[in-house]
């Protein structure tokens, strides 16, 4: 049954890697239920895997999204962002850098759909591709997740008593010393200059027109209000898993009442309801699946066990498989299951090694939440900016966003890596 798994496992990858992105919804529902019907995931467990959290933030963050693209405010945002930009290239790293610090904050999946309708309509003023603005915004929401404890799965994951045992203060400063979010800090920096490289042909001049009238605030009250609701239920401690979801998903329910009880359009609501990316949700629900099947079959297990082994009794050398091995891992599995199996084994080594867990957790983070820059499919944040982009009529290969996505792994990863093993090697 494992051996099936694995081989079921690389031909969707391979499927998705070869395929157009629009089959790509397919191809990861028809292995997952594949999954099911051989029983490398037993059906009683299909609910617990799939991250519902997740799910209910895209769609009502979607459904806020496209009443906020019709009330023409990104278009106003976009405006203002253009008259502080000397050219395209400059506008992109602004717009990567500014979801990144939203990121630390809100979820990376809520920040891709919040920041990208912005990114779309400066694209589309300036009459260019969106593709390398909407991946960077992507990537760069990914990485500043790891960056506080509210930013991220992993992060909360890291933080919980059975591992560093971390509260929101001590992501900034741990134990006398600048904490992880210096580390993601660093990383972020040296995206700056890939950028400048990667984009140094985008030097066409910008300019905002400002003259967008906005005529409907409901959308941008919606949106500003479950963003401030967001940030106020990340300090609040022992709350459920599908708190965020269920926040975006009132606030998106909401827009769409305050909408139609405005306007009376029945037709805009549904055709906003129809608008929804469903193709995302899909995508998600089936990876979710297959990534608790291979979970479930150990195979996550044996991958922990395997990086822990080849480190050996080398400590530094034991850091950097963690890492590099957690970066490679997390290109193509999620890195919420792959993390929660790590955290006992990382802790059980080290207090085997005699070291405290801290330095191994903190690389485990930087490997794992980072590495999914690499791939299109790679975390939750990549796939919600390709869907943006398919629904806009561009196709996303891996290829074009490894382009992009690989270099900004790289630097940040060894931006972080360094950082760890100097200042927070305990």
């Amino acid at each position: 049954m494992k051996t099936l798994a694995i081989v079921l496992f690389v031909l969707m990858y391979v499927l998705m890697i070869s395929l157009k992105s629009k089959f790509r919804p397919f191809v990861a529902c028809g292995t997952a239920l594949i999954f099911l019907i051989t029983g490398i995931l037993p059906w009683k467990n299909l609910g617990s895997v799939i991250d519902w959290n997740i799910l209910m933030m895209i769609f009502g963050t979607v459904v806020i999204v496209d009443y906020f693209i019709q009330s023409k405010m990104p278009n106003l945002i976009a405006d203002k962002l253009l008259n502080i930009s000397p050219n395209v290239m400059m506008v992109t790293i602004i717009m990567s850098l500014f979801s990144g610090i939203v990121s630390a904050f809100i979820d990376n999946v809520a920040t891709v759909y919040m920041i990208a309708p912005v990114g779309l309509a400066i694209c589309k003023k300036l009459k260019i591709s969106p593709v390398p603005m909407i991946i960077s915004i992507s990537v760069s929401s990914n990485l500043q997740g790891a960056a506080t404890l509210v930013g991220d799965t992993t992060s909360i994951m890291l933080a919980a008593k059975n591992a560093a045992d971390m509260d929101f203060m001590d992501f900034f400063w741990f134990h006398g010393r600048p904490g992880i979010f210096f580390a993601v800090e660093v990383g972020a920096l040296l995206t700056v200059p890939i950028m400048l490289i990667l984009f140094r042909k985008m030097k066409d001049p910008v300019k905002g027109d400002e003259k967008t009238v906005i005529k409907d605030y409901i959308p941008t009250i919606s949106m500003a209000g479950h963003i401030i609701f967001l940030i106020a239920a990340s300090f609040i401690p022992n709350k459920p898993e599908t708190t965020n979801g269920i926040i975006c998903l009132v606030w998106g329910i909401g827009c769409i009442v305050a909408e139609y009880i405005k306007t009376k359009d029945k037709e805009t609501m549904i055709e906003n309801l129809k608008n929804v990316d469903y193709a995302t949700i899909f995508l998600l629900a089936g990876l979710f699946t297959v990534i608790g099947g291979i979970t479930n079959q150990g195979i996550i297990k044996d991958i922990a066990g395997f990086i822990v082994e080849v480190g050996g009794n080398n400590y530094f050398l034991l850091y950097s498989i963690i890492v590099w091995g957690s970066v490679l891992v997390s290109a193509f599995v999620d890195n919420i299951p792959y993390v929660a199996t790590m955290i006992p084994v990382v802790v059980g080594v080290t207090q085997q090694m005699g070291y405290k867990p801290y330095t191994l957790l903190f690389g485990l983070l930087i490997g794992a939440t980072l590495g999914g820059n690499i791939t299109p499919v790679g975390a939750s944040a990549n796939i919600a900016g390709t869907g943006l982009l398919r629904k806009a009529g561009y196709e996303v290969k891996f290829k074009d966003f490894m382009k992009i996505g690989l270099p900004f792994t790289l630097a940040a990863v060894i931006g972080g890596y360094v950082y760890v093993w100097f200042v927070l090697n305990f």
